[in-house]
């Protein structure tokens, strides 16, 4: 991938949802293994941060590209600004997801809606541009970042959960359908919670603000497992260490964790003194 013994790491990764979060570890790590970045989000002022860091740490080139990921359009314009840049993308990371707290009859329609479109109809339009490209070189790593909530639930996160249950089903169809192109890797990673800014910046009509469950990763260890993927790509990737514990459960026992579920999340869920007026967060602007 690249050029002559370059490896994808070395070359070109194209970073969307970089301004925070496991985006922005994601894009830190990448630098200082010397890759050139396009670093692609809402947020233009994050993003501005964000180049300075990743030229400071090392990194060969980059290239900062504002776009939402609900405009096809605009994702396409991004793979292509890429590729006019560098010649080529060996790698895109999609790490964008926004969250809506809330009994599913308490959150708006709208911003339903919007949670799915910017968490499922995003990666599909990251995706689709990504590959397009890819098959037009003849190879390339596609990273999505999906949740251990793709294989498992918890109350009171309906749009977070049924969007990234999705994801995971999007990423088998396109595994099965890119085999005839074998340069085309297509992984799946999925953590469990993660210190990031996407609690705090959450929609909520809950009447508090959410915490993760826990036990919490960093950023950086969900951003190195993303580094392993680029390098040597498989299925999919779990991170965190109660994931494996939570989504046996619920297969084997789906009674029980309904019924526990509820008073765990209630407990250990949500700050439980701060209370929170309806909000919108950030599923609709970058906050």
């Amino acid at each position: 991938m690249g050029a002559v013994g370059e490896t994808a790491l070395e070359g070109v990764v194209l970073v969307v949802g970089a301004s925070s979060g496991i985006g922005r570890a994601t894009a830190r790590l990448l630098a200082a293994r010397g890759a050139r970045l396009a670093l692609a989000a809402r947020g233009a002022d994050a993003l501005a941060e964000l180049d300075q860091e990743c030229r400071e740490l090392g990194a060969r080139g980059t290239r900062v590209l504002p776009l939402d990921v609900t405009d096809l359009s605009a994702v396409e314009n991004a793979i292509d600004d890429t590729v006019a840049e560098f010649g080529r993308i060996d790698a895109v990371v999609h790490c964008v997801a926004v969250l809506a707290y809330g009994r599913f009859h308490d959150i708006p329609a709208t911003v339903f809606n919007r949670v799915i479109e910017t968490n499922l109809i995003g990666t599909a339009n990251v995706a689709r541009a990504a590959l397009r490209q890819f098959r037009a070189q003849g190879n390339g790593r596609l990273i999505l970042l999906s949740s251990a909530l793709g294989k498992t639930a918890i109350p009171y996160s309906s749009p977070y959960v049924t969007s990234k249950w999705a994801v995971h089903g999007l990423a088998a169809v396109l595994r099965m359908e890119t085999r005839e192109t074998p340069g085309i890797r297509v992984t799946v990673v999925s953590p469990g919670s993660v210190d990031t800014p996407i609690y705090a910046r959450a929609a909520t009509y809950f009447g508090r603000q959410g915490k993760p469950i826990p036990p919490v990763d960093p950023a950086d260890r969900v951003a190195a497992q993303i580094i392993r993927a680029i390098e040597s790509p498989r299925r999919e990737r779990s991170i965190g260490r109660a994931n494996h514990v939570l989504v046996t459960a619920y297969r084997l026992l789906p009674g029980v964790v309904d019924r526990l579920a509820g008073p765990v999340v209630r407990r250990f869920g949500f700050h439980r003194n701060h209370r929170a007026e309806p909000t919108e967060g950030n599923v609709f602007e970058p906050k």
